[in-house]
């Protein structure tokens, strides 16, 4: 069996007296497209940043033994650049020899025609497509993508599972963090995060909070 590309062992983080990860254990295969759920609240964008490396956890341990490209809630964009300065901009930063990758993603999701448009001039949803390019056009093997959907309408939705699938069948692992899954038969494995743990959930559609429908 493969070694896991991520494995997270016994994780607590707490902010004062409150404690948001009570024990956190996950291992994700190679070529595995993963999700975990929970409802606002339960510490999925901290477990994240944690998985990240931009948060210390107060105790447990986290291990990847290849790089990662993560995409957080909120995008990371300037204002006054282009869609096109960014992606050289990132070039640079990940010393890529050119732009083929960041192309192929524009392609799929379907902004190429808004490559000298500035950021500011862009809707909510195809910045959200550019902050998604921006963490996968290096073409890690490990993804870690805070609630990356959102903002897209359907059709974006839907190319958005074809890329991941896509990224899946190429052997990139790809974690997924969001507060619902419908679409569960689109994952290799779903955990529910609730009360600071994270439990496996299988077989049916999950809306976290609901009270009637467990996820994971």
């Amino acid at each position: 069996m493969p070694a896991p590309v991520l494995r997270v062992t016994d994780v607590h983080k707490s902010y004062g007296r409150h404690h948001v990860l009570r024990g956190v254990d996950l291992a994700l295969a190679p070529g595995c497209l993963a999700g975990i759920v929970g409802e606002n609240g339960a510490g999925k964008s901290t477990l994240l940043r944690i998985l990240a490396g931009l948060l210390t956890p107060d105790r447990g341990s986290v291990t990847y033994p290849v790089g990662l490209g993560y995409c957080p809630q909120h995008t990371v964009l300037n204002p006054a650049l282009t869609v096109d300065q960014h992606l050289r901009l990132f070039q640079i930063s990940y010393d890529l020899p050119d732009l083929a990758q960041a192309h192929e993603l524009l392609d799929i999701l379907n902004f190429s025609d808004y490559r000298r448009h500035r950021v500011a001039t862009l809707s909510g949803g195809t910045q959200q497509k550019l902050n998604l390019t921006l963490a996968l056009m290096h073409d890690p093997p490990l993804l870690l993508l805070d609630e990356p959907y959102q903002g897209f309408d359907w059709e974006t939705y839907e190319r958005f599972w074809d890329l991941a699938a896509i990224l899946r069948d190429r052997g990139r692992s790809v974690l997924v963090v969001s507060h619902l899954a419908f679409d569960i038969a689109r994952f290799d494995r779903l955990w529910h995060l609730e009360a600071g743990q994270l439990s496996h959930r299988a077989g049916q559609p999950v809306i976290a909070g609901s009270g009637t429908t467990a996820a994971g």
